[in-house]
């Protein structure tokens, strides 16, 4: 039977990227594949967007996904970091933008939520829920793997949930931290 959907869920970094599919038939998910791109090995973090882009590219012509979800960067306090991971997550939403895929961003404290009902759990708690949810082994993926997994999952909830739906994150972003924190804009 053919799947209604093909989700590309995307845990973007700059040393290690966490990437999953999932297919949806009959409203079911279950996972296609995950896995995790490693890219200490490369020195200059430009070699790592064109290699973050390469990857997210192969997997979109590969899969065929007809909807992209990234996790969205969080707000911390290192400046740098945000900046190279704002990168990475622009690169993979580039090579989606590229393919016509839609993009969905959920921040991390919302994928939480959705799979285990808290947005505070550990990452260990989401993977253990997601191995109940689709009976997959969790011990043979990395957390960044089941990470972006949480992400595929976290969408399609959110899409066939109206209740799930108003939380999602594609406008939110730095509009939203804005509007939440008006006194740390200069």
């Amino acid at each position: 039977m053919k799947p209604s959907s093909v989700i590309l869920g995307i845990d973007p970094g700059t040393n290690i990227l966490g990437y999953a599919i999932i297919s949806v038939t009959n409203n079911r998910p279950s996972v296609v594949t995950l896995g995790v791109l490693k890219l200490g090995k490369y020195t200059d973090h430009y070699d790592r967007l064109h290699k973050i882009f390469q990857r997210v590219a192969g997997l979109i012509e590969e899969f065929q996904p007809d909807q992209f979800a990234i996790e969205s960067t969080f707000y911390g306090k290192n400046v740098q970091s945000m900046l190279k991971l704002g990168r990475a997550q622009g690169v993979c939403i580039a090579a989606a933008a590229n393919s016509s895929i839609p993009v969905f961003e959920y921040s991390p404290r919302r994928i939480k939520q959705v799979i285990t009902g808290r947005g505070g759990a550990s990452k260990e708690q989401v993977s253990g829920m997601l191995h109940h949810q689709l009976q997959f082994d969790e011990s043979k993926y990395s957390l960044d793997a089941t990470d972006a997994l949480a992400v595929a999952l976290c969408h399609h909830h959110s899409t066939r949930n109206p209740i799930l739906s108003s939380g999602n994150d594609k406008k939110g972003g730095w509009d939203e931290f804005i509007r939440k924190n008006p006194g740390r804009i200069k």
